[in-house]
């Protein structure tokens, strides 16, 4: 297996890489570009920041789960090339001029991923910098770097001669562990049924930095086409398994509100435009959290062996913990939607704000007609082996009042529906209660009640 890629400018070419060393290891190791640092080495710190750059795309990832073949045909950025000409670029003369960085270690990860934001036209730095973590500076005078900065509105000459230059490549040439088109895939996987696909890696890349797992023979997704974006047909949505959760946020952001609004929460940037929808579904986590919103949803997946597609619906899609409806060789091409919901509300519970796990995701999706309830999803993570709908509760409100009231009585039912475990997160009891709260917060969201906490204004805040 053969890659390429352009590394600051400079071509690189690998025969017969290791399908899972990391970028990271690479730069360091083999490259001596010291300036991406190794932190957590699973995705949280953001200190191995790197940008990567197709025809389509500018992304701030992270180098310690970013496999080298999935940068076959592409362009990276370290902290060491993205000055302009002889001098730097804006983001660091302002990080220099702000006094935004001490003891250094996290600045290489800062200065790319708001390189990056700054190329995509990103203002939210909060959100922009939710995945690089500092603990000696602070975060004040390293924002005010970034809006100082934003203000110079360049473009560096590199965006385009990387693009350039990339065009200018063989378009043949591909790493024969990256299919092509979902056809090429459905074929190699009918020969070799226990390849284990990558997508984004965002997963799967801990197995290797954290489990020390041999893999075995793999396939990377991120070439194959027909398998991302996001289109409207005349009945639904459909998604691409390999659409980032980047993309499913922005799509979100105009249709879905509150889904939206969840996946900001979702891990960090860096992570959202790695991690895919497909694989978000696939890898079965009974706390995910686009699942519930997706099942409140009722949405349907698409999957593909051989020459053989089926669709079916997600929620049916889960059995058991560890145990998804996927027979062998076959894999999920795409995930449908309704187009629109203007009732559904998702709600994430998680001991911090940003870059945590849920200890429990709950999702509503109420249809009310004169004041009454006329049909009802809701769908929880993190309150068992699977994510799940809660089918008492749903059947205890058909045909009642949506009213506090009728929230409140449903007490019994959650416990019919649920019985969750006990962990670091949250208690079992505790887990409960936050389902039923829920429900009330839902009531009053809808309502027009301002129910969340960091955008509520203290007379708002429900007592």
């Amino acid at each position: 297996m053969m890659i390429s890629f352009l590394l600051n400018g400079e071509t690189i070419r690998v025969d017969t890489p290791s399908a899972t060393q990391s970028l990271l290891d690479f730069l360091r190791d083999q490259r001596h570009l010291t300036g991406t640092k190794e932190g957590c080495n699973e995705g949280d710190c953001g200190a191995c920041t790197v940008i990567v750059i197709d025809a389509d795309s500018v992304k701030a990832l992270n180098a310690c789960i970013l496999f080298l073949p999935q940068l076959n045909g592409k362009a990276v950025r370290t902290v060491e090339g993205v000055g302009t000409g002889a001098g730097l670029h804006p983001i660091q003369t302002a990080m220099i001029d702000h006094h935004a960085s001490q003891c250094g270690f996290c600045t290489p990860g800062f200065v790319t991923s708001l390189v990056a934001a700054d190329i995509n036209k990103d203002r939210d730095f909060d959100t922009v910098l939710a995945g690089n973590l500092c603990r000696c500076t602070g975060y004040a005078p390293i924002i005010k770097a970034a809006q100082t900065a934003a203000q110079s509105d360049t473009m560096p000459e590199w965006l385009a001669t990387d693009r350039q230059a990339l065009a200018a490549w063989a378009s043949d040439e591909v790493a024969l562990a990256q299919p092509r088109s979902i056809e090429e895939l459905a074929t190699h996987l009918e020969k070799h049924p226990h390849t284990q696909l990558i997508a984004g890696a965002t997963d799967v890349g801990l197995w290797v930095t954290k489990q020390m797992r041999d893999l075995g023979e793999v396939v990377f997704l991120n070439n194959v086409a027909g398998m991302s974006g996001i289109t409207e047909t005349q009945t639904h949505m459909r998604i691409g398994a390999m659409t980032t959760i980047e993309d499913c946020r922005l799509f979100a952001s105009h249709r879905f509100p509150s889904l939206e609004a969840l996946l900001r929460r979702y891990a960090s940037t860096q992570i959202r435009m790695a991690a895919t929808l497909g694989g978000n579904i696939a890898n079965g986590s009974p706390i995910g959290d686009s699942p519930p919103a997706l099942i409140a949803l009722d949405a349907q997946l698409e999957l593909r062996r051989g020459s053989t597609t089926r669709v079916i619906d997600l929620k049916d899609f889960f059995i058991d913990y560890g145990k998804q409806d996927l027979h062998p060789s076959e894999f999920v091409t795409a995930i449908f939607l309704p187009k629109s919901a203007p009732n559904l509300r998702c709600y994430k519970i998680s001991k911090r704000m940003d870059q945590d796990i849920s200890a429990v995701c709950g999702c509503f999706n109420l249809t009310i007609e004169d004041g009454n309830i006329s049909n009802a999803r809701i769908a929880f993570g993190g309150m068992a082996g699977i994510p799940t709908r809660a089918h008492n509760v749903e059947a205890a409100l058909m045909n009642k009042p949506f009213t506090i009231e009728t929230f409140k009585n449903l007490r019994g039912h959650w416990e019919q529906d649920f019985t969750p475990l006990s962990d670091m997160r949250a208690s079992a009891e505790y887990r409960l209660r936050v389902a039923e709260n829920l429900g009330l917060r839902y009531v009053h969201d809808l309502e027009g009640t301002q129910t969340q906490v960091h955008e509520a204004q203290v007379s708002e805040v429900l007592l």
